[in-house]
């Protein structure tokens, strides 16, 4: 098995960082090399958060996992992203870290949100199974987004998700980006800014997009359905 791999964008005197999470499937062992899409399909919002925030010194870091698959109670991508978070302290000490993820990397990245460098998370058509928990995205602000003609991950399982955890915390919402699939190719330019204005604003080097903002402050059941 190989190890997993940090790939860097941006500073590397970063005050802020964003981490990069790909996807996979439920189960396999086969290796997450470099050329796969699920890794590949998360490269371009790494490289746009590195060159929007280079005046506020973010760098971005895309994890590539050891292995494809979550596979049970192993839950291996969720170690490698533990892995991650323990790199970034090392190099980075101190400073703030926004989780990005999609799909399974989704689901990581709703997992590791108890690490204490992390403030926000942005999870982009997670897999979020029924039992999956919500404790430990207390005191984090939280954004999920999910395409209505996704056939991968379930929708509707991300909008129960985003209910359970504003019990848990009250910084959370939802965008329904009509007409995409799990994919993120139709809508490509405005998933990326999504995925920008949420992280730039969480990490303070930009002001918190008003739409966001707004999403984030309604009661709920308002703030999870919102369309893009």
């Amino acid at each position: 098995m190989t190890d997993p791999s940090l790939r860097v964008f941006g500073a590397r005197d970063a005050r802020a960082v964003v981490l990069v999470l790909h996807g996979g499937q439920e189960t396999s062992t086969a290796p997450a090399h470099r050329f796969r899409p699920a890794y590949l399909r998360m490269l371009p919002f790494a490289r746009d958060l590195a060159w929007t925030g280079r005046a506020g010194r973010v760098a971005a870091l895309a994890l590539r996992n050891r292995v494809r698959g979550w596979n049970g109670p192993a839950m291996d991508p969720v170690a490698d992203a533990r892995w991650a978070l323990a790199e970034i302290a090392r190099r980075h000490p101190g400073v703030p870290v926004v989780l990005v993820g999609h799909s399974m990397g989704g689901r990581v990245a709703l997992r590791v949100a108890d690490d204490p460098a992390v403030t926000g998370v942005c999870a982009l058509a997670p897999w979020t199974p029924p039992e999956e928990p919500v404790a430990q995205l207390a005191g984090r602000t939280v954004l999920i987004a999910h395409g209505d003609r996704d056939r991968i991950t379930d929708p509707r399982l991300s909008l129960d998700y985003a209910a359970r955890v504003k019990r848990v915390t009250g910084a959370v919402c939802r965008f329904d980006v009509r007409g995409e699939t799990h994919a993120m190719l139709r809508r490509a330019r405005e998933w990326r800014l999504l995925v920008r204005r949420f992280s730039l604003g969480v990490l303070g080097v930009t002001d918190l997009d008003e739409d966001i903002a707004s999403a984030l402050a309604k009661p709920p059941p308002g703030g999870l359905t919102v369309p893009l």
